[in-house]
C-alpha cells in the first residue's frame, strides 16, 4: 500500500500518482515534482489516498515542493516561449518540404527540453529538421507524433452535440470505442453521425454501452417468438434504456408494447 496524491500536468492530462512527502498538499494546488523527464510543474486533482502497489508505477516519484507564484509565473512564460517556438517550427516544416502537421510546442519545465508534437500520415524523416530547430534554441529538442484523437484533445472544438469536446474538458484517458456499440445502440452506422471532429467514433459512444450491453441480457432478441397475456406473438421492437419490448401479436394481428417486468411475470422471458 502508497500514500499518494493525483496530479495533472495538462487540464484533462492523464492523473499521475506522486508520493506526497510528508506535505500537506490539497486539491487546486500547484506543486514541483520529479518525472521520467526531470523536474515538473502540475496541478493536484486528488487528494491523498491510499492505493495498492499494483496501482502505481514503482518507484513512486516525490513531490519536490510546493509551487510559489515565481514557479506559476515561470510556467506562464514557457507557454509564451513555446507558442514563439510553434511559430518557427511550422516555418522550418515549410522550409524542409515536411509532411507533418505541427499542433502544439511545450517547454518542460527548467527549459532543459522542447517537445513538438505532429500528425502525419505516416513516418516522417525529421532528423534535419531536429538540428536545425536545436541549433535555434539551445535546447534539447523532441518531435513526437501523435494520433488523430490526441490531436483533437489538445486543439478542442464543439461536437456534434454542440458542446466542447469531451476530451479537451475531463476525459483524462481514450477508451477503446468500436462500431458494435453503435450497433447495440440502434444508431445510424453513417459514419458521419458517429464520428467525431477527429475522425474516429465519438468517445460517448462508451458511456452508455454498459446499460445496453445488461439490457441485451435481460431483453429477448429481435425476431424472437414469445408469449404474452395476450397471445402468441413476435418481438418486432426494443426500448433498451427503459425495457420495453414491442410484440406483433398473431391472433388478431395488431403491435403491443409490454415492460420487461410485465413478461417476466407472465414467464415470456426469464431474468
Amino acid at each position: 500500500m502508497h500514500q499518494v496524491i493525483g496530479i495533472r500536468f495538462r487540464k484533462t492530462g492523464k492523473i499521475y500518482y506522486f508520493c506526497p512527502s510528508g506535505l500537506d498538499v490539497q486539491v487546486g494546488q500547484t506543486v514541483i515534482v520529479e518525472t521520467a523527464r526531470g523536474v515538473e510543474h502540475g496541478y493536484v486533482v486528488l487528494e491523498e489516498r491510499t492505493v495498492d502497489s499494483d496501482d502505481v508505477v514503482l518507484p513512486l516519484k516525490k513531490v519536490v515542493r510546493l509551487a510559489t507564484p515565481e514557479d506559476d509565473n515561470h510556467v506562464a512564460e514557457n507557454v509564451d516561449l513555446a507558442q514563439q517556438a510553434q511559430t518557427v517550427c511550422k516555418e522550418k516544416i515549410t522550409e524542409h518540404k515536411l509532411n507533418m502537421k505541427l499542433v502544439s510546442a511545450e517547454y518542460t519545465f527548467d527549459r532543459n527540453k522542447l517537445l513538438f508534437y505532429f500528425t502525419a500520415d505516416g513516418r516522417v524523416d525529421f532528423r534535419m529538421l531536429v538540428k536545425d530547430l536545436a541549433s535555434i534554441f539551445r535546447t534539447r529538442v523532441e518531435l513526437r507524433q501523435i494520433g488523430v484523437r490526441d490531436e483533437a484533445k489538445i486543439l478542442g472544438g464543439i461536437g456534434p452535440c454542440g458542446l466542447v469536446l469531451c476530451c479537451s474538458t475531463f476525459l483524462g484517458d481514450f477508451e477503446p470505442v468500436s462500431i458494435k456499440m453503435a450497433k447495440d445502440q440502434n444508431l445510424s452506422l453513417n459514419p458521419a453521425k458517429i464520428s467525431g471532429l477527429c475522425g474516429r467514433l465519438m468517445c460517448c459512444l462508451k458511456y452508455e454501452n454498459d446499460e445496453y450491453e445488461q439490457a441485451k441480457k435481460e431483453l429477448p432478441d429481435i425476431g424472437e417468438k414469445i408469449y404474452t397475456e395476450e397471445g402468441r406473438g413476435k418481438v418486432s421492437g426494443l426500448n433498451m434504456l427503459e425495457r420495453l419490448v414491442q410484440v406483433e401479436l398473431e391472433e388478431p394481428e395488431r403491435t403491443l408494447e409490454f415492460s420487461l417486468e410485465e413478461l417476466i411475470g407472465q414467464g415470456a422471458v426469464t431474468s
